[in-house]
């Protein structure tokens, strides 16, 4: 019998080599696999009155908010170092970059937290006050 599992190894000697990214996770799909000039072509606008991010990109609205990673946490950027042939093949990975906050947006409606990325974030949190020791 055969097994369809495949190993993601992560080299972590790459991670002191890097520089802190700036991290925008969008409601869409982008078939580009590389580096884009996001800060060139993808620049957020604060309107002070509603204390949230708006953009437009290609042509439709955007709502965005900034979320931290939990407390003890850092965001790797991964990359990989060969891509394999096929989802069976192993493969190995290096940090590229780091961060400590992103900014996620939503189409047209504003974020908050119902959003999964927020709840996410708040998962270690509450699986420490889950599975932690208890008080006496």
């Amino acid at each position: 019998m055969s097994s369809n599992c495949s190993v993601t190894t992560l080299q972590l000697d790459s991670i002191g080599q890097t520089e802190p990214a700036t991290v925008h996770l969008l409601p869409c799909e982008i078939e580009h696999d590389g580096p884009a000039e996001v800060s060139r072509f993808f620049t957020a606008t604060i309107k002070d009155r509603k204390h949230e991010k708006t953009v437009s990109f290609r042509g439709r609205g955007l709502k965005g908010q900034e979320v931290s990673c939990p407390q003890g946490y850092t965001g790797l950027v991964l990359s990989e170092v060969n891509k394999p042939g096929s989802d069976q093949e192993d493969r190995t990975v290096k940090v590229s970059s780091v961060f400590h906050n992103l900014t996620y947006w939503n189409l047209e409606t504003p974020p908050n937290s119902d959003d999964g990325i927020v709840m996410a974030m708040a998962w270690p949190d509450l699986a420490e006050a889950i599975h932690g020791p208890l008080d006496d």
